[in-house]
């Protein structure tokens, strides 16, 4: 099992809404970023914990937790006229684009913010300290159970 984070602008996408989902699951799409879609093409598996970080709003950080259910396939988006992200390069032969449906599990008992991790010497590893602006990223487990632990003291 894998640790992730995945950014999402609450306005569009929330804890809230995966969890008011049908069945509590969601396609995570609209990824238009080679590396981080590469992360969801070859490196993320079912069974993966996610943490929900909710970025671009009055309280930026992360809210929420969830679990890889379904590995990656293309994004239907990329073929869709009307839609945001579609992608004209795309075919469904070769698509260019992936997505993976991920489970609400809960949300943490307060927000971590992105603030308190950057200020926090514990965390070492994670993107977020850096000025990592992908909105997909890898968390060590040494990284999560330090963020875990400050969602709830």
């Amino acid at each position: 099992m894998a640790y992730w984070l995945f950014k999402t602008e609450p306005d569009a996408f929330s804890i809230d809404d995966l969890k008011n989902a049908p069945e509590q699951t969601s396609m995570w799409d609209g990824v238009r970023n080679y590396q981080a879609r590469n992360f969801l093409r070859d490196d993320i598996k079912q069974g993966d914990l996610v943490m929900i970080y909710h970025s671009s709003c009055k309280q930026v950080g992360v809210a929420g937790i969830a679990t890889v259910t379904r590995e990656a396939y293309a994004d239907p988006t990329q073929f869709d006229l009307n839609s945001d992200y579609y992608d004209a390069k795309a075919t469904a032969g070769n698509p260019r684009w992936f997505v993976v449906d991920v489970q609400y599990q809960s949300h943490l008992k307060k927000l971590v913010s992105l603030q308190a991790i950057k200020a926090n010497d514990a965390i070492t590893d994670i993107a977020l300290k850096k000025g990592g602006r992908l909105s997909i990223m890898p968390v060590t487990e040494h990284d999560w159970q330090q963020i875990i632990a400050m969602s709830e003291g």
